[in-house]
């Protein structure tokens, strides 16, 4: 089973369909037939109860494929009411023909409707939306996002950016979004994530074609990825032969950050875990994790030693922003080149402040700390996080990880999407665990790659199963390090087994 899924940008369905259409001798009529045929299956499959439904069709194929959609319903003895944002004489293509059809079986098309109610077929706007949505169909979004009603979304949720996930003005909120032929890369982060639902990939028949001539733009991260890369221990491993972790944060007053990063990096398997820390913050360390080699970061010998001593090196939770802390941080850095290094939170923000390359290194930063690396603001990064994972990356180096609903995984050669993850992780501390996490991943021999990688997916699937447990409201940071372990037993002891 393969650890990764292949996502597609619009550009590349629009054009790849064709060719994967003609390859596989299907006309693309019939491929728009069963585009509706899939979202109508889907549909009554997910609400089989509900007998009355309201679909909406703009003027593109994303509304033939509400035609379609429609005369299965109909001929289904469902209650259909189609209404249309666009006149249906100005139609053309397939588009057309599917309402021709769709009229020549029987079909009413409204063009108002009074009040909606039953399952909503969203139809509306498709994957070739290049500006803010149009009036006239923001108010027909705005309407059934202010409704009660079920909703399922015929590719993508209309007004959003299949490519980077935007909001164009106002988006559809779906409870389920059926994706044709290429799941595109902007249903699954940032703003996409609360618009689409359970999202369904329908192939088609062509997908497998389709895969074969166009090269993925990003990679959706499976569980087979754990099971590949977290292998069961030697018997005669030492603590020696599992790494050893130098966690350097924890500043006056911001001790907590320091605590869930260090007791995360031991709990996921760092052989030895060391951290320095202000004097204040050392007690609280020693009393939650004893087993974490905790030290005053005063004295300059003291980091000195430790960072040589040290295998790997995290900086930056709870580490502040004082000239001191900048110190700390430009030591640290030089004194840990060539060796593998997270670098997180406010270690970010002296960066920022001092720009530099690395191979070496791993960035974790959130949408405001991406926006402090990149000089522009939260919300440019936030409309296109592709865009902005892959800036940090070119400029800085190493592996870039931009934090957030989707986080995306950069390297050099190649963008990944990690599928988990809950809005219970709104929360402080979850950054600080991540951190930990990945430097245990790299005390422990995997790639700077394959560390983010499994590190994300790790604290991401221990949060869903936390939150599916005990709900997503009031789930802390402290909550995962014990998780996050069950995870790592199950799948290194999963080796050789598909999921």
């Amino acid at each position: 089973m393969e650890t990764t899924k292949g996502l597609y940008t619009a550009q590349q369905v629009k054009l790849g369909e064709i060719n994967a259409a003609k390859a596989c001798e299907i006309s693309m009529y019939a491929l728009m037939k069963r585009a509706g045929k899939a979202a109508y299956e889907y549909a009554s499959n997910a609400y089989p109860h509900i007998k009355k439904w309201v679909i909406l069709c703009g003027g593109g194929n994303n509304g033939g494929d509400g035609y379609v959609i429609a005369q299965l319903a109909k001929k289904a003895g469902i209650s259909v009411s189609l209404v249309a944002l666009v006149d249906p004489s100005k139609l053309t293509g397939d588009a057309a023909t599917a309402k021709d059809e769709y009229l020549l079986h029987g079909g009413e098309v409204l063009s108002e409707l009074d009040h909606i109610d039953g399952l909503i077929i969203d139809a509306l706007l498709g994957t070739g939306l290049s500006g803010d949505v149009r009036e006239s169909a923001r108010a027909w979004i705005s309407r059934v996002n202010e409704s009660t009603s079920p909703v399922v979304s015929v590719d993508v949720p209309s007004g959003l950016c299949s490519d980077t996930g935007r909001v164009m003005g106002n988006a559809i909120v779906a409870d389920h979004t059926v994706s044709f032929i290429g799941v595109k890369q902007g249903l699954v982060t940032g703003a996409g994530r609360g618009h689409c639902g359970k999202i369904e990939f329908a192939g088609l028949g062509v997908s497998q074609v389709f895969e074969q001539e166009n090269q993925a733009s990003a990679n959706l991260l499976s569980k087979q990825l754990l099971v590949n890369k977290l292998n069961p221990r030697p018997k005669n491993s030492h603590k020696g032969k599992n790494g050893k972790a130098l966690l350097i944060g924890g500043n006056k007053g911001m001790g907590g950050a320091i605590v869930l990063a260090s007791e995360a990096c031991a709990r996921s398997g760092a052989g030895l875990t060391a951290a320095l820390m202000a004097k204040e913050s050392m007690m609280a360390c020693l009393t939650r994790t004893p087993e974490v080699m905790s030290g005053d970061w005063s004295g300059g010998e003291a980091l000195n030693h430790r960072v040589q001593w040290s295998d790997v090196l995290a900086i930056g939770p709870g580490l502040g922003r004082t000239e001191q802390s900048e110190s700390r941080f430009e030591v640290a850095i030089e004194l840990a080149k060539g060796k593998a290094k997270v670098v997180d939170a406010d270690a970010l923000w002296h960066l920022a402040q001092s720009p530099r390359w690395n191979a070496q290194w791993i960035l974790t930063p959130h949408s405001g700390e991406a926006a402090m690396l990149l000089g522009c603001s939260a919300e440019e990064v936030e409309n296109d996080r592709y865009k902005a994972v892959r800036q940090i990356q070119n400029q800085y180096g190493g592996i870039c990880v931009l934090k957030g609903p989707g986080t995306l995984i950069a390297d050099k050669d190649a963008v990944y999407v990690c599928p988990a993850g809950n809005a219970g992780m709104a929360s402080g501390g979850m950054g600080d665990v991540l951190t930990g996490v990945i430097a245990a991943m790299l005390a422990q021999g995997q790639s700077l790659l394959d560390s983010a990688l499994c590190g994300v997916l790790l604290h991401s699937m221990a949060a869903d199963e936390l939150a599916e447990s005990e709900g997503q409201i009031g789930l802390l940071a402290g909550d995962l390090a014990p998780k996050i372990r069950e995870l790592i037993k199950f799948y290194s002891e999963s080796s050789g087994n598909n999921f």
